[in-house]
């Protein structure tokens, strides 16, 4: 079973456009899921909200209710990298948290998110996703590449509970952690699939740029930077199906 998430209606839509689904979710609390199936293969689809906290949430429900062993996260981002351009897809081979730490002396020092910060060390890269993982980043970039306009490229996303509209702190974020994109999620989802031991693959697109004018383009650029991952999820789904019956083989 396929686990799938994303935190906005821009997003659910683009994916359910793509996806062949039930055509009314079930309701847990906050969090919306609809299941269906893309070529044989069962999925559970979650419009998790936006935020760390709904995330985390809306993951642990599909790992534990619907019985997924592979998690997917799919939607927008801002750019961090001035080598990335609005529309340009990103898949997740780092993840983490960054606005996880300790305050002392009036300055923040991030540390990796789930432990005591307290005589942690301090956090200076992301987490690397599995070999296992990378190898079909990898091969999934080289699928969708011909398809789509944009770039596609594996790099690290950072991930904080608010919205980056600020240059200073984006080309700060670049330069701590080498981080290509920032989002609200995928972070937090990374740190529920290692708890559960299942494979979690990020796929975001670039929906602005993380400056001053962040609010400005990702109204527009939402709904198009959607479309371009949930392509890049049916493609995934359907490497991941070819690799099961090769194993079967």
């Amino acid at each position: 079973m396929y686990g799938i998430l994303c935190a906005t209606p821009e997003e659910r839509d683009a994916l359910r456009a793509r996806l062949r689904t039930d055509p009314a979710p079930q309701r847990f609390g906050p969090t919306e899921v609809w299941t269906g199936d893309h070529d044989g293969q069962p999925f559970a689809l979650a419009l998790s909200g936006i935020g760390k906290v709904n995330a985390a949430a809306a993951a642990t429900l599909l790992l534990a209710m619907f019985d997924a062993d592979v998690l997917v996260f799919a939607g927008v981002a801002g750019g961090l990298n001035p080598n990335f351009k609005v529309g340009d897809v990103l898949l997740g081979e780092r993840l983490g948290v960054h606005d996880f730490g300790l305050m002392a002396e009036g300055a923040f020092t991030s540390t990796r998110s789930g432990l005591i910060p307290i005589g942690a060390p301090a956090l200076t890269e992301l987490h690397p996703v599995s070999d296992a993982v990378r190898e079909n980043l990898t091969a999934l970039r080289d699928r969708v590449a011909p398809l789509l306009p944009a770039r596609v490229r594996l790099g690290t996303i950072a991930t904080a509970d608010y919205f980056l509209n600020c240059r200073e702190t984006r080309d700060a974020l670049h330069s701590s952690f080498a981080a290509d994109a920032m989002d609200m999620e995928s972070g937090a989802v990374f740190q529920i699939a290692e708890d559960w031991r299942a494979p979690l693959y990020v796929i975001r697109t670039l929906s602005d740029l993380a400056g001053e004018d962040s609010h400005l383009t990702y109204p527009e650029m939402a709904a198009l930077a959607a479309r371009n991952s949930a392509l890049c999820v049916t493609e995934l789904l359907d490497l991941l199906a070819a690799q099961c019956v090769a194993a079967r083989a």
